[in-house]
Parts: structure tokens; sequence; C-alpha cells
């Protein structure tokens, strides 16, 4: 499972525990973010689709399912359009090759935001303000789970703030997207939020003839990051697409 733009591996954690009955679940953090390392080279998604193939090929995996939200989607779409022998299925989470205007305004918006905190619970307020469908208890898991004491005793964000800045995130064109998703040759699901301001519906709706077989679940009461919005929406989607 790769976890969104400055998000991380514990994003995942409820959802890992669901899905404990029928699966090993590994969910990674990406370069950048989490405990994982910061990038001198930088933060592309053809270079996170390297670093997961290194991790496929370290770990042994075989016959494994993909799922990825937002970044991590785009990193999914990449890695499958590879067609990497050991990959058996993929989920892709409310992004596509194109992304909804309104959607990235908000996100580059969000980038000027204070990202140092006096407590917690501070950092909370800050972000319950922006998302306001979430549960407050899985907001503050999530948001726990993704800070880290400064040297001066503060808590600030556990990612690179290179990826805060414009270009910081090393998007692809949307010609390479679609070409990636054309390529896809496993099993795919496609997972969009009713409300989202970043997968809009004609993109979605290309993206189901672009990728062969591709089927597509919209979960309800959900803006963009779904797993977060609608838990239990989210969980029944994926456990459509995903087999076994």
């Amino acid at each position: 499972m790769l976890h969104g733009y400055t998000g991380h591996a514990r994003t995942w954690d409820d959802f890992a525990a669901a899905m404990t009955d029928r699966y090993r679940v590994l969910a990674l953090d990406q370069r950048g973010h989490g405990e994982s390392g910061w990038a001198a080279d930088g933060y592309g998604v053809d270079q996170m689709a390297d670093d997961l193939t290194a991790f496929v090929a370290a770990t042994g995996l075989r016959d494994f399912a993909l799922l990825g939200l937002s970044m991590g989607g785009m990193v999914t779409m990449e890695y499958a359009g590879r067609k990497p022998p050991e990959l058996a299925a993929c989920v892709i989470v409310d992004i596509g090759p194109e992304l909804d205007p309104a959607g990235v305004a908000r996100i580059y918006a969000g980038q000027g935001a204070p990202d140092t905190f006096a407590s917690r619970d501070e950092a909370f307020a800050a972000v319950r303000a922006i998302e306001t469908l979430a549960a407050d208890a899985d907001l503050r898991r999530r948001i726990d789970a993704g800070l880290m004491r400064t040297q001066d005793g503060r808590w600030t964000w556990r990612y690179d703030r290179v990826l805060r800045s414009p270009g910081g995130l090393g998007l692809r064109d949307p010609d390479t997207g679609w070409k990636s998703c054309a390529e896809i040759a496993v099993p795919t699901g496609l997972i969009r939020g009713d409300v989202t301001d970043i997968l809009a519906a004609d993109v979605a709706a290309r993206m189901l003839e672009v990728i062969k077989g591709a089927q597509m679940a919209t979960v309800a009461r959900s803006g963009h990051n779904v797993p977060l919005d609608a838990p239990a929406g989210f969980l029944a989607a994926a456990r459509r697409f995903l087999p076994g």
C-alpha cells in the first residue's frame, strides 16, 4: 500500500488491520515521508516507482496486489504500466493522469500554511479546519503518527519540507500518465470519492476505457482522501477489487 502526498505508512493502520483476514499487508513510507530518509535526488513519480521495484526485489514479493492513494496512485499507475511479472492486481485511489485544477489549487494553497506547532492539539486543530469529513478519532490518529519533534521542542510534519515547495513533488505530464494506464495488464480497480476535487468524472471515465477491464467504485460522503473520509465505504470498495 502506498500513501499520498505528505502522508505516511500509518495512514493505512485501520485498513491494514481489517485486511489481515486475507492478506499479509505491507505499507511503505515512500521517499521523503514518514520514517524513510529524505532524498537528495528528488521526489519524482518515476523515482518512487523505482524505489518500489527495488523493494519488491529485496523482499522477494510474488503475486501481490498494489493499492495506492493519490500520489501513491500515481506511483501505482507508473509501476503497473511497466508490467512487472510479480504484480497480480492494482487499485488506484482517487487519482488519474490529469488532476482537477480546483484540487491542485487547494493543495498549493495549503503549502503556505504553518507547518510547526506548539502541541499536537494545535496541529490537530489546523488540520481539522481543512479535513471536514473525517471522524475526529481517525484524524487524530493519523496526525499523531505524522508528527515529529523539532530541536526547539515544537512539532512538525514527518516529511521533507522540500515537498511543500513549488515543484517539490515531480509530477509527470498527463500524456505520460495516459500511456502508463494503457499498458496496465492486471485486474484494476478505481476508487473515487463522490465529492472529490482531484479526480474529475470525465478523467475517471476515460481511465475505465484506457485500462482494459478496469472497474470503478464511487464512495459516498468522501472527498479526495477516501480512506480517511469514509473508512467503511473504502474498505467495502477495496474488498470488491482485491482478489482472495
